[in-house]
């Protein structure tokens, strides 16, 4: 632990040096099945450049549950103290069930033994969730945007400043559903994404940002274990040379060249052995058939302690396990051994290494050509998955330089710091990642046959991301492009169906009408453009129909000069050289100005000619096409309808969690303010003498009314009602706190002024000793006021021995330090005050010189009047000469 924070301290210094001045932050957010983390890049000073987000209980991560409860909505931490008494209403892992069928949805639901109200979208065929009596539904896209809307709280808060830019890390095998979902779950979170990553890539940057390539490069296997699913990612690092201010600089970048995963292997599944093995236990003990299983409050208690039984296990050979109550008022305790857990665990241990395999399979490398193998995700903490990677890699010991939980969030923190537009990093670390599913593009339409070129792969796996692709046909009709994966046994997790889009194309037929009786000099066609986003993205951009025409049409002649027609009849065939003589013989006489006829004649000639000519031009016209969607079930977005409607309902919830928090903030403040009041009261004897016992009475009288106010009657009242109150009581109270206050505070400042002008005295000691430049008149103004503020010390001390504890004071401790901070400030202008530096005198001029220099000057000025009125008189320059 201690090198990592080392390692980390070491890392954050560097960043210090990484980023462009900017007033700019961005976030990012690694939102994982069962909880998430928020990193923040801020160049706020004082602040590190980039640091991880805490939640209002003080810790680096947060679970990711929402929950309805008594008409209130609670995300995070406080609805993760409802899990285990309402566990129907308290839903989790929504990330997972993100464009998947009802089906799928609920599948995984029953095996995960989430008792949520489910039911089938009727438009999509998805999955939504009932939350409340009245029947208020919510897709998964509006509850993954609820835990969104808590991240970007969460890094607004830990900015202090407006943030929305953001990143948001994915898991590998994320489909075109999953990914699209997210984004609109983050709009409807009012967050601006500016790109999806996949965690690896997070990973990689957060492991290469340190490092230098220049000499060596490497191959590194990430792989994670996380609560849900299990990937391992095969990332070459090397560097290259680049140009910067005409400087050959070496800059490290890293590139994906493969991932594998299996998305049903995590730390959860280990976990649900555990919950068989304990349930069966509690089963056997109390037998007459009952099933806890079938109970739901009482396996969400179970599952919560089987947690942290799991966590114990990893650095422990045994742990206990305590449920109280855990069904029917029977307590259940029990322990189990390391080894027993391993048992039970015993094909995950086998499973868990596929994808390591696969990956060094088709990359062709060894064990030995990987310089690394870091680890990431919670589950990799299991001693037992350590020991399994350890004897198939050959290795003693496994890579952990990275931290496991917060590498992805804070790799992806510095990829949306890279592509943000306010902060740009001066050390770069080029990253190119690659799409993990292979796309193929479908065509129909009439008179289009199916063969091989109405479907074509579009994007090969691990193609570069960002990329623009283009196709073409020679079609005249209107038709339809579909997208899908290229193999229906390579599919996200869930989902059934290959088919990702469908576009109708239409207006290829209409201008192909409009075109055709023309004269084409090639068939009609359709360009179609896709593109592959930085996230991951494949989608259809435009399409445009392509006409090209080959036609007749008029162009200006060439104006022909007479001198050039004559050079033309030069150039002739021999069967025409006696006309051509003759026009040469006219042309000679027209140039030599006898035959002026002549030239007159070609003039009008010319006049008649047309000023155009007919060519043969090919034209190309580009005709924008219509495209529609008509993509329906799962895979479909969110329409714009449904995304209004759902984007009110979310600020309508929004703004009642603000008036919530609120009202919770005044009632606290009011129900501590009568708690350390009435406190005070009992315990400090020093309140007998800031006052009277009527006083105390009637103040406690009003104490009690309030509280028992605020158990009754307050308990459905406003912020605003809260705030009334505690004013009412301080108006009474804040006299006595402040009379209370002073019984201390004023008596140290008398003697801190006291003390201050004994010590002025040796201060003007020392100005009259060492600094006699000092003005007179501005030492005796500081003697003058310090003798004033004894005085006033005096008369105001004496004043107070007079006034009673019970009454306002006659001065306060204010008053004292803000006399003393003014003769201060006076004491401290007059030290600033400079030595002067002392007068140079300038050497006396020699009398001769002197007469000298004048006659000269004097006879200088007559000659130049004598020379002429004119001339402009020039002054002198006095004669300068060096300072001794």
């Amino acid at each position: 632990m201690a090198r990592l924070l080392t390692k980390l301290t070491l890392i954050v210094s560097i960043l210090a040096f990484l980023f462009s001045p900017s007033h700019s932050a961005v976030f990012s957010v690694d939102l994982g099945s069962e909880s998430l983390k928020v990193a923040v890049v801020n160049l706020k000073p004082g602040q590190s450049p980039i640091s991880v987000a805490i939640n209002e209980m003080s810790k680096r991560k947060s679970p990711v549950l929402v929950s309805f409860h008594d008409g209130d909505r609670l995300l995070g931490e406080e609805a993760a103290g409802l899990v285990a008494r309402y566990p129907q209403k308290v839903y989790s892992q929504m990330r997972d069930l993100i464009g998947k069928p009802y089906a799928s949805a609920k599948k995984f639901l029953d095996s995960m033994y989430l008792p949520f109200e489910a039911k089938e979208n009727s438009s999509r065929g998805t999955v939504s969730f009932v939350v409340d009596e009245n029947g208020t539904e919510y897709s998964p896209e509006e509850l993954t945007a609820m835990i969104l809307t808590y991240a970007a709280n969460l890094a607004e808060f830990h900015s202090k400043i407006p943030i929305k830019d953001a990143v948001i890390a994915v898991p590998p095998y994320f489909g075109q559903a999953e990914r699209r979902g997210l984004l609109q779950a983050a709009e409807l979170a009012g967050i601006n994404v500016l790109s999806l990553i996949n965690e690896y890539s997070g990973a990689a940057l957060q492991y290469g940002i340190d490092k230098d390539f220049s000499n060596e490069s490497r191959h590194v296997v990430f792989y994670d274990m996380g609560s849900s699913s299990t990937y391992a990612a095969l990332v070459y690092f090397s560097s290259y040379k680049s140009k910067e201010y005409g400087k050959t600089v070496s800059v490290n970048q890293f590139q994906v060249k493969d991932v594998r995963w299996n998305p049903e292997l995590g730390g959860q599944h280990m976990e649900l052995r555990l919950v068989e093995y304990f349930a069966n236990e509690f089963n056997a003990k109390v037998g007459g058939g009952i099933d806890v299983r079938k109970f739901p409050k009482a396996m969400a208690k179970l599952k919560k302690q089987v947690k942290r039984t799991k966590e114990i296990l990893s650095a422990n050979t045994a742990a206990p396990i305590s449920v109280e109550s855990l069904h029917g008022d029977v307590d259940f305790r029990s322990t189990i051994t390391r080894e027993k857990f391993e048992e039970l665990c015993e094909d995950i241990w086998e499973k868990s290494l596929l994808p390591l395999k696969e990956l060094l399979e088709h990359s062709g490398l060894s064990t030995d050509q990987i310089y690394a193998v870091e680890l990431i995700g919670g589950a990799t903490r299991v001693p037992k998955l350590q020991a399994k990677l350890q004897e198939f890699l050959g290795r003693k010991e496994l890579d952990r330089h990275l931290d496991a939980d917060e590498a992805i969030v804070l790799g992806a923190a510095l990829h949306a710091a890279n592509i943000s537009d306010g902060i740009k990093l001066n050390r770069k670390l080029g990253m190119v990642d690659g799409s993990l599913y292979e796309f193929v593009v479908e065509l129909n339409g009439p008179d289009l046959l199916k063969s091989e070129s109405s479907r074509q792969l579009l994007v090969p796996r691990m193609k570069k991301l960002p990329s623009k692709m283009f196709r073409s046909i020679n079609h005249d009709k209107d038709f339809e492009v579909s997208l899908a994966y290229e193999s229906e046994h390579h599919l996200p997790p869930g989902v059934t169906s290959p088919l990702i889009a469908q576009y109708q194309i239409s207006g290829l037929t209409e201008t192909s009408g409009k075109y055709s009786s023309r004269n084409l000099s090639s068939p009609i066609k359709a360009n179609i453009h896709f593109s592959l986003s930085r996230s991951g993205i494949l989608s259809l951009d435009r399409a445009d129909a392509v006409i090209e025409i080959t036609e007749w049409v008029e162009v200006p002649k060439k104006n022909l000069t007479i001198e050039n027609s004559t050079i033309s009849s030069n150039v002739s065939d021999d069967s025409g050289a006696k006309n051509n003589s003759e026009e040469n013989n006219e042309s000679v006489q027209s140039d030599s100005g006898i035959n002026k006829t002549s030239n007159t004649s070609a003039e009008e000639q010319a006049a008649a000619e047309p000023a155009t000519e007919r060519k043969l031009k090919k034209r190309t016209f580009r005709v924008p096409l219509k495209i529609v969607e008509k993509l329906t079930g799962p895979g479909m977005s969110l329409s714009k309808d449904f995304l209004a409607e759902a984007k009110t309902k979310l600020q309508a919830l929004d703004k009642k969690d603000e008036e919530r928090k609120r009202t919770a903030e005044f009632k606290n403040n009011l129900e501590g303010y009568i708690y350390t009041t009435k406190e005070k009261i009992e315990i400090l004897e020093e309140f007998e003498k800031v006052s009277t016992s009527e006083e105390r009475q009637s103040f406690v009288e009003k104490l009690d009314e309030v509280q028992d106010w605020l158990y009754t009657d307050g308990e459905d009242a406003n912020a605003t009602e809260f705030q009334e109150r505690l004013d009412k009581l301080k108006a009474v109270g804040d006299p006595i706190f402040f009379r209370l206050k002073e019984l201390t505070a004023r008596p140290a400042a008398v003697e801190h002024a006291r003390k201050y002008i004994d010590e002025l005295k040796q201060i003007v000691e020392e100005w009259k000793a060492k600094k006699s430049w000092l003005p007179k008149e501005r030492v005796d103004e500081v003697i003058d006021v310090a003798e004033k503020l004894k005085n006033w010390l005096d008369e105001k001390e004496t004043e107070q021995k007079k006034t009673s504890g019970f009454s306002k004071p006659a001065f306060t401790s204010e008053e004292v330090i803000l006399k003393v901070l003014d003769l201060q400030n006076k004491v401290a202008s007059i030290n600033r005050i400079p030595k002067p530096k002392p007068k140079i005198q300038k050497p006396a001029k020699n009398e001769t010189e002197s007469n000298e220099q004048n006659t000269d000057n004097s006879n200088s000025d007559q000659s130049s009047n004598s020379e002429g009125q004119n001339e402009e008189k020039v002054d002198e320059q006095p004669e300068t000469r060096d300072e001794l």
